[in-house]
């Protein structure tokens, strides 16, 4: 698949907003749960257009927390170690209503933990996760009995209708994709981040929605990327023409 430079529509997700913003006003700790690809970051990248957010987009490390929020803050990190650096953003949270979303949660040390920890004592905080689970979450795992916790669920069939005919209308896919939404929705299986990879795929042209044959091969080529780790390699793989189509012809039947 060329390469193709879209930026895709915001659909959906309405409850799940509405319920988070009332969380934010009644100022509550948050756990945000979903699995990779159900579209936590780009539900609070939508949220922080109206609310009033510190986002940390990379939480795994306290150094990168520090750097997110002295940005917030219009603060340079200078020759300062990084304990004065954690003490310094401590000190200007008290004075700040603004939520802290730690976004890409995911082991967590004793010290990343602590900082949290007290985080939450000056501000509303909010934890993107993929887990809950103390083996998955580290040593904030204790602190989460203090969290409503909000889990984001796939996609439904209207919601991947949504999405599609919204990029069908920028002219973004194809007006054929209109006709492959049920195929498209088992494919996805609700993951909104795989469904717009297949639909930055029909965006290219070189497959036919109508065609089950070229979904699958589609669905193979978007794995293949992720098994090569690059982004945007050059689709139809034409060097691996003979095994993709032996792939697909064993493939059973989509909805």
């Amino acid at each position: 698949m060329d390469p193709v430079n879209t930026q895709l529509p915001f659909v959906g997700r309405e409850k799940e907003m509405s319920r988070l913003r009332q969380l934010h006003q009644q100022r509550r700790l948050v756990l945000l749960l979903g699995a990779e690809g159900m579209g936590k970051s780009a539900l609070v990248e939508q949220l922080r257009e109206s609310l009033d957010l510190h986002v940390c987009p990379a939480s795994e490390h306290l150094s990168e927390i520090c750097d997110s929020l002295e940005h917030s803050f219009g603060l340079e990190a200078g020759d300062l170690h990084l304990v004065r650096r954690k003490n310094r953003l401590l000190n200007l949270l008290k004075g700040t209503k603004r939520a802290v979303v730690f976004d890409g949660a995911s082991w967590t040390t004793p010290k990343l933990s602590s900082f949290i920890e007290n985080v939450t004592e000056r501000v509303p905080v909010w934890i993107c996760a993929r887990s809950e689970h103390s083996w998955d979450i580290g040593h904030v795992w204790p602190l989460l009995v203090r969290f409503e916790k909000f889990e984001i669920k796939p996609f439904h069939p209207a919601e991947t209708r949504g999405l599609i005919e919204a990029t069908i209308r920028l002219g973004i896919a194809p007006p054929s994709a209109a006709d492959a939404v049920e195929r498209l929705h088992h494919l996805c299986a609700g993951n909104p981040k795989i469904l717009c990879e297949l639909i930055e795929g029909l965006a290219t042209g070189h497959y036919d929605p109508h065609r089950t044959y070229d979904l699958r091969l589609l669905d193979l080529d978007r794995r293949i990327q992720h098994v090569a780790g690059v982004k945007n390699l050059s689709w139809p793989l034409q060097g691996l023409k003979g095994s993709r189509r032996a792939w697909a012809s064993t493939q059973p039947n989509g909805p």
